[in-house]
């Protein structure tokens, strides 16, 4: 398969993004469902968002610690093991009795997330070089996805039968992915040129030999900070009047990015054709754009309906061409290509949703859209920057 033998199939294709977006949803299960969380645990409104971050903290060390081993062992076994350890992680979220078994659940979970991105890579060397963008584009369509439908999937699973069913629900179906990709995924002849540490150290020694990495870790870090920057808050929002929404449909939010999620599928063929850059510049633009409808939503939902889905196009052309522009770098390390890369993206979905929650009780739905436009335009500034 790939550079290991004659590419990918359509069908392993489809079940490396189905699995990479149950693994990345396990991290985004929790914005629709924090105001009944915190109304079960006793957390605040203003330090609720600390259970996205914890997540995210987890799921940065996972980048740190887990993902560059892709580049030293088996991954069919690293897999495997990381998705029977997120199926621990996600019955102790459904159990947890305090807020501190709470948040130990989910930086677990954020922690053996991270299979995402193992799978992301594998998929990649798996590919021929002629469809690896496509591949990519394809899975990374899953991640997409599957960030933007856990917010449906848990609003209507809580109201149908609380918040910790949507863990306990998301344990069994990650078994049962555990259980498929082990029985389709192949064998890997694993050279082992560096031990563990050296491994670790070489991420950070990419980032000084990589420009490409640099800039594109800074795009993740400030646009994914953007894209919390809207989810976060957005239950606290819509779940009050004047539109006093429930699960339900606070998560039919996240299908209106759906769309837009499908249409920037075809992103990954563009850097295919050496447009990757031109696509950067127009995604870039185009987060920017989308704060001015989102900016309305506290009086009108389609105008937040048309910014969620440019949004999550914007984020998803971004994130699908740099993946693949990245891929193309240094095939032999491309597990800590993406694990330097992600770390940034943990970093700034962390940040943003801590901070947007803050912004959010103190300066309401406005002071939210300026500091998601802000981000943006400094994420655009930074790429012109760049190109000089």
């Amino acid at each position: 398969m790939g550079e290991q033998g004659g590419g990918l199939s359509r069908a392993v294709t489809f079940l490396l993004a189905v699995a990479c977006g149950l693994a990345v949803a396990n991290v985004y299960y929790a914005q629709p469902l924090l105001d009944a969380m915190a109304a079960e645990l006793g957390l605040r409104e203003a330090t609720v968002g600390i259970v996205v971050t914890v997540t995210q903290v987890g799921y940065g060390l996972g980048l740190l610690l887990v993902v560059p081993l892709g580049d030293l062992v088996e991954r069919r076994r690293l897999v495997t093991l990381q998705m029977s350890l997120s199926v621990v992680a996600l019955v102790v979220v459904s159990l947890a009795p305090t807020v501190t078994v709470l948040l130990t659940g989910m930086a677990a979970v954020g922690l053996f997330a991270v299979v995402t991105q193992v799978l992301v890579a594998f998929s990649a060397t798996l590919a021929t070089p002629a469809e690896r963008g496509r591949v990519v584009g394809t899975v990374t369509s899953g991640v997409v996805l599957g960030i933007l439908s856990a917010r449906t999937v848990a609003g209507f699973v809580s109201d149908f039968a609380g918040w910790r069913a949507v863990y306990g629900v998301s344990a069994v179906a990650t078994l049962a992915v555990a259980v498929a990709l082990f029985r389709v995924l192949p064998r890997e002849q694993v050279q082992r040129r560096l031990s563990y540490p050296q491994l670790l150290r070489s991420v950070l020694t990419l980032f000084v030999e990589e420009r490409e990495l640099r800039v594109r870790a800074v795009l993740a870090l400030l646009t994914f900070a953007s894209l919390t920057t809207l989810w976060t808050p957005l239950v606290l929002l819509l779940g009050a009047p004047p539109h006093s929404l429930s699960h339900s449909e606070v998560g039919l939010f996240g299908l209106a990015g759906v769309a837009g999620a499908l249409a920037a599928s075809r992103a990954g063929r563009l850097a295919d054709r050496g447009l990757g850059n031109g696509t950067t510049t127009a995604a870039l633009v185009l987060l920017l754009v989308s704060w001015v409808p989102i900016g309305w939503a506290a009086s009108s939902l389609w105008a937040l309906g048309l910014g969620i889905i440019t949004l999550d196009l914007a984020i998803q052309a971004l994130h699908v061409t740099g993946q693949s522009e990245l891929y193309a770098v240094r095939p032999e390390a491309r597990s800590r290509l993406v694990a330097g890369y992600m770390m940034f993206y943990s970093l700034g979905s962390g940040a943003g949703s801590l901070a947007s929650t803050v912004v959010f009780s103190k300066w309401g739905w406005m002071g939210v859209s300026v500091q998601g436009a802000a981000l943006s335009a400094v994420a655009l500034g930074f790429w012109a920057f760049s190109r000089k």
